[in-house]
């Protein structure tokens, strides 16, 4: 979805449930680019989970994911992140949006991707060492993007285009992986998350 200028909208004001969405995305983009530390297991297991008596599948996904927190070694976690994402050879599951949607890495998404990029006025650190297309780097934008005050509107174009199509087929990658076990929570968390997203994002229009 590369075409057509970005609509530009002048920095307001991030309301607490926008932080609440940006810290999420954090949070996200955190657990797929590097193994987690004990201290980052330790704050995700000692996060607020909001009422207990929410029952929507993204409340069900965080409260999984902080017990398995609480109860990870980060040694352990640390080997499985790198059995999943980092094996010999192909790994057991791809966090690259070219690859889900084209099949191949370093295909048009990517292309894409980068001139949308470059359209909102992000540029590739000359130190990174993935493709703009990770996960982690997506919602890292997604991030900035809400912290920048971008609108909804921009949030959803961008949202859209370059997780919605390909998000739940990552977290069914997960969820089949035999090796996965803190992941498998963190695949859940994060399509539920999306989830959340995609239904305001339609709320919104």
């Amino acid at each position: 979805m590369s075409g057509g200028a970005w609509p530009v909208h002048a920095p307001a004001p991030v309301a607490p449930e926008d932080l609440a969405r940006a810290d999420m995305y954090a949070l996200i983009s955190n657990l797929f680019y590097a193994p987690p530390t004990q201290a980052l297991l330790q704050l995700v297991a000692q996060a607020d989970t909001g009422p207990q008596e929410e029952t929507s599948p993204f409340a069900s996904a965080w409260r999984e994911l902080k017990a398995a927190a609480a109860a990870a070694d980060a040694a352990r976690v640390r080997e499985e992140f790198e059995t999943l994402f980092y094996g010999v050879g192909r790994p057991k599951v791809m966090v690259f949006g070219s690859y889900y949607l084209a099949g191949f890495m370093m295909e048009k998404p990517l292309a894409a991707l980068r001139d949308d990029l470059a359209a909102l006025g992000f540029a590739r650190k000359l130190t990174a060492g993935e493709p703009e297309d990770h996960i982690a780097a997506l919602c890292d934008v997604m991030r900035m993007l809400i912290l920048s005050g971008a609108g909804l509107e921009i949030q959803k174009r961008f949202f859209s285009a370059h997780l919605k199509p390909w998000y739940p087929r990552l977290a069914d990658s997960l969820a089949r992986a035999e090796e996965a076990d803190f992941f498998r929570r963190v695949g859940r968390l994060t399509a539920t998350f999306f989830d959340v997203e995609v239904a305001s994002f339609d709320i919104a229009d």
